[in-house]
């Protein structure tokens, strides 16, 4: 973990929370960093889960970034419970994390069925306590991965492979300040979580209930210096009208591909920024950051790996091997989390052209049209070029002739100029295509185009595709 080579994410903060005004604040309440370490948000029961596996399922993100805060360190093992996790599963999750306490801001009669030991009530209020933590131990931190549906899959980190991105800063006094559209008990909004904590800045976080345009105006309202998202957040934020709210240092987007359209746009808005595109999964873990302002990899970062990561490209797809990577998949453990060599086949479909590595797409998510291939992302990266587009979605349509069809649903940026919107948009949907017919082979152009208000996103922020 460079320069945090603390044991536990508590006794970093210690070393860096003295500033009084680092905090951490969410839509309704907020806490100085400062306190926390004077008091305690679990009722003065941290000592019963020591040696534990400490289950964090909370429906305020305050009150679960507050406890694993406290809890790593003292417990054996801690989940973080995504919010959005199907209340059928926790039975399985406890079983298979052998959970044998529960840190909730639920009430207890709710998990009473559940057969945990322990039962530990968790709040986002700060009351001053007398914390003697004791020796410290390694705790091992378990998370879900994104993008499954059904039975949950878990993978194990621990502390060290999950900060191995992260500089450390205590001598920041509180200048940085950070927020993300990710809830922070996902992969991508917990390392924000961290690098705010361990970097010595401060956190504003974002809640699923709040509207876009109110989330920007209180990030802007707390001076918001760094700020990360998908693809598709950004997106969002372009379109609600506020995104000149907050008038960040530095900007960046993980979780799907990032393609030079929504770059471009950032770059407009945000001249005086740093923007980046940036790959991290659950499992492989951060893997590599671009900030030239363009959309793919340079292919030198292949051949010279950067703060100890190695890629590399094995039938297609990108592999990645550091000490960044998970260590095991939780109950399952038979099941290979990396291959002979130490990579991680993230699925994720590279194709080299000009000096650069594009992604174009998941393994898994190939339109077969009459035995051609198609990925959704890269049809739907030369639609997002028009001008008028503010994101798309291609997916398939059964046919009888070849099985499937290329079809694609857009956003527009704006309303139609002032005359028949019919016309206006008759108008945009022939560019659009002859734009595809000019970039794309011809299996690849959308025999349909449709315009829609808005796209769903997932909980994990990206666009919602079907079977995904």
């Amino acid at each position: 973990m460079p320069q945090n080579d603390a044991m536990s994410l508590w006794e970093s903060l210690s070393a860096s929370a003295g500033h009084p005004g680092r905090g951490i604040w969410a839509p309704t309440s907020a806490v100085r960093l400062h306190d926390l370490l004077a008091g305690s948000t679990l009722e003065g029961r941290l000592e019963e889960l020591r040696g534990r596996s400490a289950l964090i399922l909370a429906r305020d993100q305050l009150a679960a970034a507050l406890a694993l805060t406290q809890i790593d360190g003292i417990a054996r093992r801690l989940v973080l419970c995504p919010p959005d996790l199907d209340a059928q599963h926790i039975p399985y999750v406890m079983a298979t994390a052998a959970v044998d306490a529960v840190v909730s801001d639920l009430e207890p009669a709710d998990f009473a069925a559940l057969g945990a030991e322990r039962f530990i009530q968790c709040s986002s209020a700060v009351t001053p306590a007398a914390i003697s933590r004791g020796k410290q131990r390694p705790t091992e931190w378990v998370l879900f991965t994104s993008g499954t549906s059904g039975t949950p899959k878990m993978v194990s980190h621990s502390l060290s492979s999950l900060a191995g991105a992260i500089e450390g800063g205590g001598s920041l006094g509180g200048a940085i300040v950070w927020s993300t559209f990710y809830d922070i008990r996902r992969y991508g909004g917990l390392q924000i979580f961290l690098r705010a904590l361990l970097g010595g800045g401060s956190l504003v976080l974002s809640s699923t209930e709040e509207a876009t345009a109110d989330f920007l105006a209180r990030a802007g309202s707390r001076a918001v210096t760094h700020m990360t998202g998908t693809p598709s957040h950004w997106r969002r934020a372009l379109m609600s009208g506020a995104a000149r709210r907050i008038a960040p240092h530095y900007v960046r987007l993980s979780g799907e591909i990032a393609d030079q359209a929504i770059l471009d746009n950032l770059r407009e808005t945000y001249a005086n920024a740093r923007i980046a595109h940036a790959f991290a999964s659950t499992e492989a873990g951060v893997g590599f950051e671009v900030e030239d302002g363009r959309a793919g990899i340079p292919a030198n970062q292949f051949s010279h790996p950067l703060g100890g990561v190695e890629l590399k490209i094995e039938d297609g797809s990108l592999r990645i091997r550091s000490a960044r990577t998970a260590m095991c998949y939780i109950g399952n453990e038979s099941t290979a989390l990396v291959d002979a060599d130490g990579y991680v086949d993230t699925g994720d479909i590279l194709e080299l052209k000009s000096g650069r590595y594009y992604f174009i797409g998941r393994r898994g998510g190939i339109i077969n049209v009459g035995g051609l291939k198609v990925h959704p992302e890269e049809v739907e990266a030369v639609i997002n070029r028009h001008p008028r587009v503010q994101m798309s979605l291609v997916k398939s349509r059964k046919n009888p002739v070849t099985g499937a069809v290329v079809v694609a649903e857009i956003v527009l940026k704006s309303a139609p100029a002032p005359g028949d919107p019919t016309v206006e948009n008759a108008g945009v949907k022939s560019e659009i295509l002859e734009d595809c017919q000019r970039a794309l082979a011809a299996h690849k152009v959308p025999a349909a185009i449709r315009i829609v208000p808005y796209l769903d996103v997932t909980p994990s922020g990206k666009v919602a595709r079907p079977n995904a």
